[in-house]
């Protein structure tokens, strides 16, 4: 590790005070993971499938193995030099060990709102490197509040992997390197398949933006008029493969080491992608992955702007989950520049000077280009995709209707998948457990008895509308308790994971998690998550499974917008019958709320 390397250690400012404060996450009582493990089977496995699963779930619970497996895990919730149990694990068997390709298959994007005061894709691609300037100034110096939720801070850990950090391929599995603020204060361009850098500060001032602006300028002249291999598409293979291809760029030429190091060390990165979206569609496409050339997708933050000034956001997810992020693009949407950034004390605006990062690229690297671009190539061409602009009603009306508009939202994508696939299966929510040290996510399993019940009603012609209704709030209730308990790091499947990685080697893995319905209940036909932005048009990621599909939903204050991912044709699915599906969904759960306050009146 370079000597500019920066101490995970780090913490100072207002956004670290509450650290040393803040809870641990905490091992739930093994009777009661177990008790809602054997529950969320209930709607999803037969009566005989079931009654073999509540039997080893049952017997292991009884067992001494079961005892000592969740003594290991309290001690090592409470071992004082493991900030949370959880963290290692995790970050391993989610991200750093996960060898598929960061695209499409880990890496979200923000789709943007159009900002009417840039009509220039440079002068909006400025305008951006300023704000994301502004906000890494207040994380460096200190002034940046911690998040809060309610009353509790949120860990801030995750900041430490935002700006002037780098995931790195290697094997078996990744790591990442953060580099030392000072001293680093540059942003990487990516255009046309080439690199460029830029210094965004000189004795502590700041470029303007209209400095940024003329440099962007350069920078796009510069790459238009010249063609190079496409070294970033390397960063979008399987991850076997690129710490292979890092390795062969370091021994090809001393000059990659330095354009290397240039790239991973950068306070974040711009792709200006040579491309004009116009749909949704079109636009979710090239923020998330354009065409992969100017793009490096180990960087935790790349900003994309194209040459239409449309533009977005794309984030490595191995670090950071979404909320961190959304802070910080929120920030950059709502971002207004001073006029005295404009002022240059004279009329002519001098661009600041920029470098060129070249890579030296053998044959073997060059071929190396050439396969990942088909791997690039075949894993977003798979990727069916439609985001659902829904203007009929939003979180407002949601929140009149008596609904928490997640449980709403929730309920009602069970009911479209349901009706278009003729059952319930495994679906994933994330949520948010960043109220404990170096917490991220853990699972609510989103079907249960009671939603399962309410889709039935549905289908059932001689159930009335008010058992409908009665059972739609049941459902509601029990789906927001899930949601409570796995905030509160009470959920199911985290717990599970941990006592399976306690499990010592020559130890017998229990029956509980043999079983098939242990893996067919984690296997998330429905991987779901909630961002909501009045300033988004769409966010989004992948499906996690062939089988599956990937929801993204933004609650917007009069509309919804739903992203939709699946692989087309394989097992049926399709993501513009999933989206027309959830359309006549919540439609019909609207309609059917509004009849009950109709007689009320």
């Amino acid at each position: 590790m370079p000597a500019s390397s920066r101490s995970i250690d780090d913490e100072y400012g207002k956004l670290f005070e509450q650290q040393a404060q803040m809870s641990r996450l905490p091992v739930p009582e093994l009777s009661a993971t177990l008790a809602k493990y054997a529950e969320s089977l209930e709607p999803l496995l037969s009566a005989d499938r079931l009654a073999h699963s509540k039997r080893v779930i049952e017997e292991f619970g009884g067992s001494d193995l079961a005892k000592e497996l969740q003594r290991r895990l309290v001690a090592r919730a409470n071992d004082p030099s493991i900030p949370n149990w959880l963290e290692e694990w995790w970050n391993n068997l989610s991200y750093m060990g996960y060898r598929d390709p960061l695209i499409p298959y880990v890496s979200y994007h923000y789709s943007f709102n159009d900002d009417p005061e840039c009509v220039r894709p440079n002068q909006r691609a400025a305008k951006i490197i300023c704000a994301a300037i502004s906000f890494r100034r207040m994380l460096v110096d200190g002034s940046l509040e911690p998040e809060m939720a309610k009353d509790k801070p949120l860990c801030s850990h995750s900041y430490k992997f935002m700006f002037n950090a780098c995931r790195i391929p290697d094997k078996p599995s990744d790591y990442c390197r953060i580099v030392q603020y000072s001293g680093n204060e540059t942003v990487v361009v990516a255009r046309n398949g080439q690199f460029f850098s830029f210094a965004f500060s000189h004795d502590g001032v700041s470029l303007s933006m209209a400095e940024i602006e003329a440099t962007l300028d350069r920078i796009v002249a510069a790459a238009d008029s010249n063609a190079a291999v496409p070294v970033g598409i390397l960063t979008a293979d399987n991850r076997d493969s690129w710490a292979d291809n890092r390795k062969a760029l370091l021994q090809a030429s001393s000059v990659n080491a330095v354009t290397l190091d240039a790239i991973e060390s950068s306070a974040f990165l711009l792709s200006l992608e040579k491309s004009s979206p116009v749909t949704r569609e079109e636009l979710s496409r090239a923020i998330w992955h354009g065409d992969g050339h100017s793009r490096w997708a180990d960087k935790p933050c790349q900003f994309v702007v194209t040459d239409n000034a449309r533009a977005g956001f794309c984030g490595e997810h191995s670090m950071m989950d979404g909320t961190p992020t959304l802070r910080l693009v929120e920030y950059v949407i709502r971002y207004k520049h001073k006029e005295e950034e404009e002022k240059t004390g004279s009329s002519a605006v001098c661009a600041a000077a920029f470098a060129s990062l070249p890579f030296v690229t053998s044959p073997a690297v060059a071929n190396a280009v050439k396969k990942a671009k088909s791997v690039f190539n075949v894993g977003v061409s798979k990727q069916h995709l439609n985001v659902l602009n829904f203007a009929a009603y939003g979180k407002e009306q949601i929140k009149r209707l008596g609904c928490s508009p997640d449980a709403f939202i929730q309920m009602v994508i069970q009911l479209a998948y349901t009706r278009l696939h003729g059952a319930a299966r495994p679906t994933y929510e994330s949520s948010m457990t960043r109220t404990f040290l170096h917490g991220r996510t853990e699972t609510c399993r989103s079907v249960t008895n009671e939603s399962t019940a309410w889709c039935r009603a549905l289908a059932d012609s001689s159930t009335t509308t008010q058992e409908r209704i009665r059972l739609f709030r049941l459902a509601l209730e029990k789906h927001t308790r899930l949601t409570r308990e796995a905030v509160a790091g009470r959920g199911v499947d985290r717990h599970l994971l941990g006592l399976r990685m306690v499990l010592r080697p020559g130890e017998q893995k229990p029956e509980v998690f043999e079983d098939p319905a242990y893996s067919y209940s984690s296997h998330w036909y429905l991987s779901t998550s909630q961002i909501s932005s009045e300033n988004f048009t769409s966010y989004g990621w992948s499906e996690v499974t062939p089988k599956g599909y990937g929801i993204a939903y933004n609650i917007r204050k009069d509309s919804l917008i739903i992203h939709t991912t699946c692989i087309r044709g394989s097992y049926g699915l399709d993501s513009d019958r999933f989206a027309q599906a959830f359309e006549t969904a919540a439609i019909d759960v609207r309609n059917m709320l509004l009849s009950e306050t109709k007689e009320q009146q």
